[in-house]
């Protein structure tokens, strides 16, 4: 008998692993399909919380609710537009203004030659022709950003997908009740749901009102010291804040780097990095702590494993779609007896179980 257990378990854990392989080669072969959906899936939580929002306005709350998820599907549908016509004239803009841009850092390079007495030397000709005589600064922007300038190519299939869900989004309580032979089973998937629907809505749209604020404060920064394509850096730096811990740092290197080759100047750079940081600190450890805190209540550790799964199964939307996907696993598995122990396993923090006897 124990033996039959010690197999059955076997066969599970087997079974387990052929699954977790299947789902990882599936994510990566349906990417195309698949990161789509996703995306609308997860940008109706954000939608019908906007639209909600609207209903509360004075003038608009008299409108009908189909009209007012219209008007949040099309100011969608023109953030989108815009953000992809935004990337695409930047990545040209910087394509045009790198010659200029090279020529400054090479400028800026043979100041410091001069001042440390490098450019007497014979290896320094040697080192500027391996370093900066290959530098191309359009080619490297252009692969770095390369994530970025496919957004057009999807636009057009998210917001559709978005605008189908919305709409089949009420009927779903009643399918689940109609195709469930057990009612204490459906009303779990329906509460599961739910759960779902309020977590990740809360989450998503309480990061993206900080987002935007950082992407505003970025803005200024960026507008004020004269950097070039202010706006375009800002939408960036708001935008990879979704991703954690290392996204909003990310967005920052990017201005700055390019300021070294715009101005040609380090101390310049060091400024507009200092206040760049500063806005980031401030929002990411004084706001967002405040407003989010931990409702989703991942680990840590599990949010850098998830960033680096998803990131290797979708690139750049993969990182920025790992929070909401890994919360909404980690609902899943709470929702069931057999799976608890994983959600546990994911959570930051683990509710004590009362002692038997009240002990």
């Amino acid at each position: 008998m124990r033996a039959a257990m010690k197999s059955l378990q076997f066969q599970n854990v087997v079974l387990a692993l052929l699954l977790t392989i299947a789902v990882g080669w599936l994510l990566v072969v349906g990417r195309a399909i698949l990161l789509p959906i996703v995306t609308a899936t997860l940008i109706v939580y954000l939608m019908l919380a906007a639209t909600e929002g609207l209903a509360r306005l004075p003038l608009l709350k008299l409108l009908p609710e189909t009209v007012l998820r219209f008007l949040v599907l099309v100011g969608f549908s023109l953030a989108f537009v815009f953000l992809s016509f935004l990337i695409g004239a930047t990545v040209r803009e910087i394509a045009a203004v790198s010659p200029t841009y090279e020529a400054n850092l090479d400028q800026l390079l043979a100041r410091i030659a001069q001042q440390f007495s490098l450019d007497k030397q014979e290896i320094w000709n040697e080192i500027r022709a391996m370093t900066i005589e290959r530098i191309d600064i359009s080619r490297i922007f252009l692969s770095l950003l390369g994530g970025f300038t496919q957004v057009g190519t999807t636009v057009f299939v998210v917001v559709l997908y978005a605008a189908f869900i919305m709409a089949e989004r009420h009927a779903l309580q009643r399918k689940i009740l109609s195709i469930s032979n057990d009612p204490e089973r459906a009303r779990r998937t329906i509460q599961m749901l739910e759960d779902i629907n309020r977590r990740i809505s809360d989450y998503l749209t309480v990061k993206t009102v900080i987002n935007i604020v950082l992407g505003a404060l970025s803005w200024v920064v960026l507008w004020a010291l004269g950097v070039d394509f202010a706006l375009f850096w800002a939408v960036m730096i708001g935008l990879l804040n979704y991703i954690p811990y290392i996204g909003s740092y990310i967005g920052v290197a990017f201005p700055v780097v390019l300021s070294v080759a715009q101005f040609g100047s380090l101390s310049l750079s060091i400024v507009l990095a200092a206040l760049l940081v500063t806005a980031q600190v401030i929002m990411g450890n004084v706001v967002e702590p405040r407003l989010i805190g931990r409702q989703l209540n991942l680990s840590p550790l599990v949010v850098l494993i998830s960033l680096s799964l998803w990131s290797a199964f979708w690139g750049i939307p993969g990182a920025i779609l790992a929070i909401p996907l890994t919360a909404i696993l980690s609902i899943v598995l709470a929702s069931f007896p057999q799976t608890r122990f994983l959600a546990m396993l994911l959570a930051e923090r683990v509710e004590s179980r009362p002692r038997a006897g009240g002990e």
